[in-house]
């Protein structure tokens, strides 16, 4: 998976557990939901800004999405080492 595709995956877990849709998660940092699926497709990088406004909008920190990519993209080199 690429950095992008992990991160959507991160985003949408979290959007999930908050039991919102994509057009309310868009609302609520100020996003289109068309954007929010961009993100959770991989199709988009978010800026710094733009994941700080997120990480806000789901009621948690952006460290905390960040050290779940990171836990994702080290599993994902740790079963392609044992490949």
């Amino acid at each position: 998976m690429t950095l992008e595709q992990v991160f959507g995956d991160i985003l949408c877990q979290a959007r999930k557990n908050k039991n919102i849709s994509q057009e309310q998660l868009g609302a609520l940092s100020g996003y289109h939901r068309t954007y929010v699926s961009l993100l959770e497709r991989g199709n988009k990088s978010p800026t710094l800004a733009t994941l700080f406004k997120l990480a806000e909008a789901l009621d948690t920190k952006a460290s905390f999405l960040i050290e779940q990519v990171e836990a994702r993209m080290q599993e994902d080199t740790d079963q392609d080492e044992n490949i």
